[in-house]
């Protein structure tokens, strides 16, 4: 990432992340927003089941995998660094 994850970053991240990602993958990252919680999206794996790096984040964000789309249109390259710092931040939280 060209970023440090400071705390400017990380709360633009948290925001953009509570716009963008919360909705499916849930506040904490575990799998369980709203979506899934009414069943309206199935198979959205908490981040500490898998295995994560800065790369593969930005790499989902940017072109989507299986039904999560591609978020490329609506964050800018710094926007999406800030989303992977933040998942980063989550997933090192749900393994403690």
């Amino acid at each position: 990432s060209p970023l440090s994850p400071n705390e400017i970053n990380l709360s633009k991240g948290k925001k953009l992340y509570e716009i963008y990602c919360s909705v499916c993958h849930g506040n904490k990252g575990d799998g369980q927003g709203i979506l899934m919680k009414r069943e309206k999206i199935l198979g959205v794996p908490s981040y500490a089941a898998r295995e994560l790096t800065e790369g593969s984040i930005y790499h989902v964000i940017y072109y989507g995998l299986n039904s999560m789309g591609s978020y490329a249109n609506f964050m800018n390259e710094e926007e999406r660094w800030q989303v992977v710092a933040y998942v980063e931040k989550l997933k090192a939280e749900l393994e403690k």
